[in-house]
């Protein structure tokens, strides 16, 4: 029986992040269902950091990753992880109500800005469309590179003595004295302590490690990129964000990325985009944006898992010994990855919140598994 420190279910970028932090200090091991880390969620993301996006304590550990994104270590990555990217809020008459309720709920991060400016930052805005626009402040909204942020972690956690296995399946969970003792394939790994990092799979390794259900549902989001209008510099235009997020817009390498940002109760999968939802995105962005559309070059959907309250689940289950949580990041855990790591690295290991963290405002309550122990929500399907 092979014997670590600390398991890490799942790979994607939450379970490389944390196995990175974790690895200094113990001996981990971390199992990936598939055949490469980073299929589902992570290589299916909107790559946008923005600190104004999210609930209060999304936002404290948002704007607390910061630091880790501008300086991460040596050798973690080639180049930037971030790159300057505006973001634009639009209002239609009926929604000035709510993008000013949101403005004053998030502070001085975003600003209005008069709709004629927000016509010269975003020129494809339909003049009668926009009532009111806001925009994020310089450096509050950029572009992340995942790949980078999730090859670099993955890389980090090798360097430090982590193990990663890949199609590495964790069968038959087991409480043996003190250790959880899992079969992956024809061998035995052991722990006493299993990190339930599984994303949109988290509420089944969950059940199949006794906890009680949390309430985590995975929704599936859709994205498509389509041309840009000829003799435009997209390189320069913000994204674009309607205020009750029904859809937004951000240039993406030379296209256009627009999605209708639905969220489809749905179970975990390997997602596929729907023809009426990828219909539905073009529609509600040719509301607002002058933009003909005459082909989708390529579509795509992703699963982004919540909690009833819609705050990541941090930390020990409150029943199960052995067993914690870093899931249920929703449409924020690249942005907080670096961050929300610490913090789980932090509660496995027994050790105080991160000062940082703390002082952006962060409520340890508000993330802790033991909020949502046995949440009422529609049976998760076990896994087989």
């Amino acid at each position: 029986m092979e014997r670590y420190d600390v398991i890490v279910i799942g790979a994607g970028m939450g379970g490389a992040a944390l196995a990175a932090e974790l690895s200094p200090h113990a001996r981990v091991l971390v199992l990936e269902a598939e055949a490469r880390p980073g299929v589902h969620a992570t290589g299916r993301s909107a790559a946008l950091y923005a600190a104004a996006y999210g609930g209060p304590d999304v936002r404290a550990l948002t704007r607390a990753s910061r630091a880790f994104f501008d300086a991460p270590p040596e050798g973690f990555a080639d180049h930037p992880l971030l790159s300057p990217r505006g973001l634009l809020y639009v209002a239609t008459a009926a929604q000035v109500p709510r993008l000013m309720d949101f403005l004053e709920e998030i502070g001085d991060s975003v600003r209005t800005i008069p709709v004629a400016d927000a016509m010269a930052q975003m020129p494809l805005l339909r003049p009668a469309y926009v009532a009111m626009a806001a925009l994020a402040q310089t450096g509050s909204a950029m572009d992340i590179d995942v790949d980078a942020l999730h090859q670099g972690y993955l890389r980090l956690a090798k360097r430090r003595g982590a193990t990663l296995l890949t199609d590495a399946l964790a069968d038959q969970p087991r409480r043996e004295d003190d250790l959880w003792v899992l079969r992956v394939g024809d061998r035995h790994v052991a722990a006493p302590k299993v990190v339930n990092a599984a994303g949109a799979w988290a509420e089944q390794v969950g059940l199949a490690f006794g906890a009680a259900p949390l309430g985590l549902r995975p929704l599936k989001r859709t994205a498509l990129l389509v041309d840009p209008p000829p003799g435009h510099d997209t390189d320069r235009w913000p994204g674009v964000f309607d205020t009750d997020e029904q859809f937004y817009m951000k240039p993406d390498a030379g296209k256009l990325l627009l999605s209708p940002a639905d969220e489809t109760p749905t179970e975990p999968c390997d997602a596929q985009p729907d023809e009426l939802d990828v219909a539905i995105a073009v529609d509600r962005v040719q509301q607002a944006l002058d933009l003909p559309v005459r082909r989708v070059t390529h579509s795509w959907a992703g699963l982004r898992t919540f909690a009833s309250d819609r705050q990541p689940v941090v930390g020990p289950d409150a029943a199960v010994p052995g067993l914690y949580w870093c899931a249920g990041q929703g449409g924020y855990g690249i942005q907080m990855a670096p961050a929300l790591a610490r913090l789980a690295a932090s509660l496995v290991l027994d050790r105080p919140v991160p000062d940082d963290i703390l002082a952006e405002g962060l409520v340890l309550a508000n993330v802790l598994p033991s909020r949502l122990a046995g949440a009422a929500c529609e049976p998760a399907v076990p896994l087989e």
